[in-house]
């Protein structure tokens, strides 16, 4: 075991702060990272605050990690010391179910283990994220981050960028599809890159007129201010796709009919009940379906990865020092921030 630095949290309302935890030795196909950057995701702050009641404390957040390789285990043949690497929001899975043989590890019957907030298979010791200055993760669940993506932004790919182009994938966007994307924050941006690098016809569904322009910035053809009757009325009718990135309780009700017959809404935002009630008349006269995404397998988080290197595609981060992440909770929770907070570690180690 190691005793290394990190930031946490104690209690529901604790905040974050600083404390000391412990990393085991490495197994033999472990890898041991050196966290250069974090992105700060809002499961951090649903975490921290046991919003979803089920934290157990002390937690360490931080599932978007970038940083170099400083040792390997006696069988670990896909690293070596100085890889730049990435892990995301799961650390285990059993590798022998289902799921796991069709690399959907986030779905492993035999329950999935998160960066944060679970439990070793082997020593059933507490896993602690990437709020730290380093990490020891299995080589399996280690990423190569491709050259040409910059570090820092990459960092937020290893749950905004997966959790969006994951659904998009699997339900095979292509060129020519009609794609809309409801909500515009550190998902729904990354949404829109992926849907138009995928050849999509992008919409952005927001709340504001003001985020028009931010909107097709980002790469998005069109926007309908989904308060607007006459806007939402337009648009009836017209989608293939919705990707639904909005994390609180919203009415679904407006948003599927604006799909197709057929036509798909995606939800990897909200994890609430339903709000006002689901009308069911609306999925069974068109056979539209309403359908859940989580995060995406190894496998394709690395597919992920390339793409964006291909593409060009980053998303778009603040830096932040540690110190400051209790503020930048706090602007989270007001949607202020452009679009993910990501923590420079150095300011970890410095202090």
């Amino acid at each position: 075991m190691s005793i290394v630095k990190a930031f946490g949290a104690v209690s529901p309302t604790s905040g974050v702060a600083a404390m000391k935890i412990e990393r085991r030795k490495l197994r033999e196909n472990d890898v041991a990272i050196e966290i250069d950057y974090c992105g700060v995701c809002h499961s951090d702050l649903h975490y921290v605050e046991n919003d979803w009641g089920i934290t157990r404390y002390p937690i360490v957040p931080g599932h978007e990690i970038i940083g170099h390789v400083t040792a390997v285990g006696n069988s670990v043949t896909r690293y070596k010391p100085g890889d730049i690497v990435g892990v995301g929001c799961l650390v285990d899975s059993c590798k022998e179910c289902s799921a796991c043989d069709h690399g959907l590890e986030q779905y492993c019957e035999n329950g999935m283990v998160g960066t944060y907030g679970g439990v070793d298979r082997i020593d059933h010791t507490p896993t602690y994220g990437g709020y730290s200055e380093n990490i020891v993760v299995r080589e399996e669940f280690v990423l190569s981050i491709p050259e040409t993506l910059d570090r820092a932004s990459a960092a937020p790919l290893l749950c905004a960028g997966i959790t969006t182009y994951s659904p998009l994938r699997h339900v095979g966007v292509k060129a020519g599809d009609k794609v809309g994307v409801i909500g515009m924050g550190g998902l729904g941006h990354m949404g829109v890159k992926f849907a138009k690098a995928l050849g999509a016809e992008v919409t952005l569904f927001t709340r504001s007129k003001t985020k028009e322009a931010e909107a097709k910035k980002q790469g998005a053809d069109h926007v309908v201010v989904s308060t607007d009757a006459a806007q939402m009325s337009a648009v009836a009718n017209t989608f293939d796709y919705l990707l639904d990135t909005i994390p609180v309780t919203h009415d679904f009700n407006p948003y599927l009919k604006c799909l197709k017959y057929d036509g798909k809404h995606m939800v990897v935002g909200q994890l609430s009940p339903l709000e006002p009630a689901l009308g069911l008349g609306a999925l069974v006269t068109k056979r539209r379906s309403l359908m859940g995404s989580m995060i995406g397998g190894i496998a394709e988080t690395q597919e992920m990865l390339e793409f964006c290197a291909e593409h060009n595609i980053r998303c778009d981060v603040e830096m932040l020092d540690i110190e400051n992440i209790n503020q930048a909770y706090e602007r989270m929770k007001k949607g202020d921030v452009r679009y993910r907070f990501v923590i420079d570690m150095k300011s970890l180690k410095q202090d």
